[in-house]
């Protein structure tokens, strides 16, 4: 007998309607896991649904990848502190304070300022201004006299309160008399420059009411009361240093303060001395009648600057020396005109603003000069050296050698030279009766010849004019000349060069009295 089928999972199959009977057709039922023919009835319900859907929507219906989530922003960071909170003004009852802007802002920027304040020995900060403030400054104001504030500042932006800036200490409210000032003198604005072992005695005198509080600073140092002694009156401040060192050399800052205002003056004081000898000098070539030298700055220079060197030579047979170069500011040097056969020693001092180094540096060699040029006979050993001279010729005669020496012929120079007139005769107004004089100035060689003409006529001895002529000075003094002493005056120089003439006109004017003057004079 056939057995009975065994149960399946699979639901009984459910007869559609079919489209004629007006049904709808039922949904595709899900594949089964491996069923045979299942693949081509995925294909068609697939393509069915395709034809369907449109081709826009097809595209849409991808898996699209979810976006990123935006990485969450950094947290506001506070400002630095506000800078050099300090007090710019002060009365009895407002307190004015300023400072700068912090180093560190942020990117979250700055909103603004709160200025806090409290009386001195309490922690009850009170909040000066209700809304932030973008000024460097502020004045706060209905304050009690004679309150001892502390003052803070605190910069505000999204980050919160940054650390605040604090004055340095509390200000007492009250009116300030005379702000503190501190009058330099002249002499101490630049630098103040003293020798070694000098007296110094600084007055330098201040203003401020109440009496301001003094205070010295060396480089930023307080004072060694050993090498410096400092008396304050209420008008001015003393420095004194008995005997300066060079060590005492410096900027010495001085301080006036009344109550949290104050002023600083800087003064700079130099000690200076004697400088050291050049480091080194060494001979460093010899030809001709020449030597070259070079030379090392001192390792002293005296804390001033080394002005020059002084070059001297000594001729080793007399041993005394001879300054060949002065005031000369180069660390080389040609010394020339030396003497033939003769050797020589050079020496080098340093120079500053104080003088001249108490040591000089010495060659170690010897720079010697060869019997060089035109040479004649040998002369027998024995005969004396003698020297003549005669016009542009000498003649050198060494004993030792006996080599004569004949130095080269140069030609005379002619000087002569014709009459050159350098200052010409000017135009000129005399007064009848007032004595007058014409001015002008001649070179030539030889000395020229002067002559003064008036109208082209020789004036000669006439003793109505005096004539001078010194150093090349010519004058004509007309002596209280009259109406017909007008003219055109000539001076002529001759020599045996040459002639010159130089003129001018003179012309003489009658006073004319007012009637009012004729009326006293009658």
């Amino acid at each position: 007998m056939p057995g009975k089928p065994a149960p399946s999972d699979k639901p009984d199959p459910v007869e559609a309607p079919s489209a004629a009977e007006g049904g709808e057709a039922p949904p595709a039922a899900p594949p089964e896991n491996n069923p045979e023919g299942s693949a081509p009835a995925a294909e068609c319900d697939a393509a069915a649904a395709a034809a369907d859907v449109p081709a826009a929507d097809a595209e849409s219906a991808q898996v699209e990848e979810p976006p990123e989530a935006p990485a969450p922003p950094s947290p506001a960071v506070p400002t630095s502190a506000p800078l050099e909170v300090c007090v710019e003004d002060v009365n009895d009852s407002s307190l004015t304070i300023k400072w700068k802007t912090p180093n560190t802002i942020g990117e979250s920027g700055l909103d603004g300022y709160t200025v806090e304040y409290c009386k001195d020995g309490t922690t009850d900060w009170v909040v000066a201004n209700q809304e932030l403030t973008l000024a460097n400054c502020y004045c706060i104001k209905d304050l009690t006299a004679g309150d001892m504030l502390l003052v803070r500042v605190v910069a505000v932006n999204a980050g919160g309160r940054s650390e605040p800036g604090t004055l340095a200490q509390a200000v007492p409210v009250r009116d300030v008399v005379a702000r503190p000032k501190i009058k330099v003198p002249r002499n101490l604005r630049n630098r103040f420059v003293k020798q070694v072992g000098e007296q110094i005695n600084l007055v330098i005198p201040f203003l401020g009411k109440p009496k301001p509080a003094v205070s010295w600073l060396k480089d930023g140092q307080p004072l060694s009361p050993k090498r410096v002694n400092i008396r304050n009156t209420d008008k001015d401040s003393i420095l004194f240093i008995r005997g300066s060192q060079r060590e005492d050399s410096g900027v010495y800052e001085m301080t006036v303060k009344v109550d949290s205002f104050e002023d600083k003056a800087a003064i700079t004081l130099q000690i200076v001395e004697l400088p050291g000898p050049p480091a080194s000098v060494k001979l460093v070539d010899c030809w001709g009648f020449n030597a070259a030298l070079e030379w090392t700055p001192p390792k002293d220079n005296g804390n001033a600057e080394i002005t020059g060197y002084i070059v001297q030579k000594a001729d080793r047979k007399t041993g005394d020396w001879f300054t060949v170069l002065e005031h000369y500011h180069r660390l080389s040097a040609t010394v020339s005109d030396l003497i033939m056969g003769n050797s020589y020693s050079f020496r080098v001092f340093s120079v500053n603003k104080v003088g001249v180094s108490e040591l000089s540096a010495i060659t170690k060699d010897v720079a010697t000069i060869q019997k060089t040029g035109t040479y004649s006979h040998f002369v027998p050993e024995g005969i004396l050296f003698f020297h003549v001279v005669k016009g542009l010729y000498s003649y050198c005669i060494d004993i030792f050698t006996g080599i004569v020496y004949k130095p080269p012929e140069y030609p005379e120079h002619d000087f002569s030279e014709a009459p050159k007139f350098t200052t010409p005769l000017n135009d000129r107004a005399a007064t009848v009766g007032y004595t007058t004089k014409l001015l002008c100035s001649v070179r030539g060689c030889p000395k020229p010849k002067i002559e003064w003409l008036k109208n082209k006529m020789v004036i000669g001895d006439d003793p109505k004019f005096r004539q001078i002529s010194n150093q090349g000075i010519c004058s004509l003094e007309i002596r209280k000349p009259c109406s017909f002493d007008g003219g055109v005056y000539t001076c002529r120089a001759k020599n045996e060069q040459g002639e010159a003439t130089v003129s001018c006109k003179l012309e003489v004017k009658q006073v004319i009295l007012a009637e009012a003057d004729k009326e006293k004079g009658k």
